[in-house]
């Protein structure tokens, strides 16, 4: 029997989408969602015990549905003491998720490999946020380390001097200032207003214009990632609702355009403090290098949106979007992954055992 292989993976485990990239070339995207069977009909309709991501959410009707994420952490993790028993089905939930998308890489041979993972978490996560997680996958991987998710973009892209990377995801919005070392926690921020607020905003919106409309927040979220703005447009933005059960055409143009301008402010206000505490000597130069990554950065007339905000409050500000923005902290994650000297890994390895053997 061949030994196993040692293969590398990015991970970008966030409170709406979970991605992975492999150093064999697999990349996957699933929604961070598990389903549970409700009760023995839906079980044998199903005929599963659980389903992950796309599954769970068209069959959600027949499932009890968890997102182990909040905010862009692992929900409960400040507080593990006080919510033991909850605690612990969000870890199995979480590691159903890493598993799904190990077993994605591997094509379904996880045993044939040694697995090395790098795994964004929200620029500002704490000490217990991230041993909650490298706990969680200490079975499933011979090693794995935690990287906040904007200095995996930057990393990906050798964005690594005089770059400021604004990662929206779903729980949070996390921007690191790039100075060409590892970033500490001065030149980071966590914004908690992202697409989840998004989702909340618009659907708020909608039940005061239309209250007799029936519909859904994933209903909603959908719509809201197929047509984001906050450009004016002169395209209407409609969306067919049943509204007292028959199905009517809504235009939800201005709602839409509202609920997604709602994130700005917070971004612009994060934006301008991480630049004016910076070196005074390379401000300009930050100015010029703001770079959206993240679900969210596909906003139309975000990056101008802020740029306006930057001129108003700083003189001048150029934002542009990473090409790949899903995927980007995740191939970074991989690409420092792939760069740890063997050293390192080593020395991670048997530190892990030294901890277990305490236990």
């Amino acid at each position: 029997m061949a030994a196993p292989k040692i293969m590398n993976v990015g991970i970008d485990f966030g409170s709406s989408i979970s991605v992975i990239s492999a150093d064999n070339g697999v990349r996957a995207c699933v929604p961070s969602f598990v389903g549970f069977p409700k009760d023995m009909i839906a079980r044998k309709l199903l005929g599963k015990e659980y389903l992950v991501g796309d599954d769970a959410i068209k069959n959600r009707l027949s499932c009890n549905i968890f997102r182990p994420l909040e905010r862009g952490v692992l929900k409960y993790s400040d507080h593990i003491e006080e919510n033991e028993s909850d605690y612990r089905q969000i870890v199995w939930v979480a590691q159903i998720i890493f598993n799904h998308l190990i077993n994605l890489a591997t094509q379904g041979r996880p045993q044939d490999f040694i697995i090395r993972a790098c795994i964004g978490t929200p620029s500002l996560a704490n000490d217990k946020n991230k041993q909650a997680l490298l706990d969680l996958t200490e079975s499933m991987m011979d090693c794995a380390q935690i990287v906040s998710e904007p200095f995996s973009v930057a990393y990906g892209m050798s964005l690594l001097s005089n770059t400021l990377i604004v990662d929206i995801g779903g729980g949070t919005v996390d921007l690191c200032r790039m100075q060409g070392v590892y970033p500490t926690q001065e030149d980071q921020l966590t914004v908690y207003k992202a697409g989840d607020y998004i989702d909340n905003v618009f659907f708020d919106l909608l039940d005061a214009k239309y209250p007799d409309a029936n519909y859904t927040i994933n209903m909603l979220r959908t719509f809201k990632e197929e047509n984001a703005t906050i450009s004016d447009t002169d395209e209407k933005l409609v969306l067919t609702l049943p509204v007292c059960g028959r199905p009517t055409e809504l235009d939800l143009t201005e709602e839409l355009r509202q609920a997604c301008s709602s994130i700005v402010p917070d971004i612009a206000d994060a934006i301008k403090y991480l630049i004016s505490t910076h070196d005074p000597e390379f401000q300009e130069e930050l100015k010029g290098n703001i770079v959206l990554a993240g679900g969210g950065s596909k906003i139309i007339g975000l990056c101008e949106e802020l740029e306006k905000y930057m001129t108003q409050s700083l003189g001048y500000g150029s934002v542009r979007r990473v090409p790949d923005p899903v995927y980007a902290g995740a191939n970074g994650a991989l690409m420092y992954c792939k760069d740890m000297p063997e050293d390192f890994w080593i020395e991670l390895k048997e530190s892990r055992v030294q901890k277990t053997a305490k236990k």
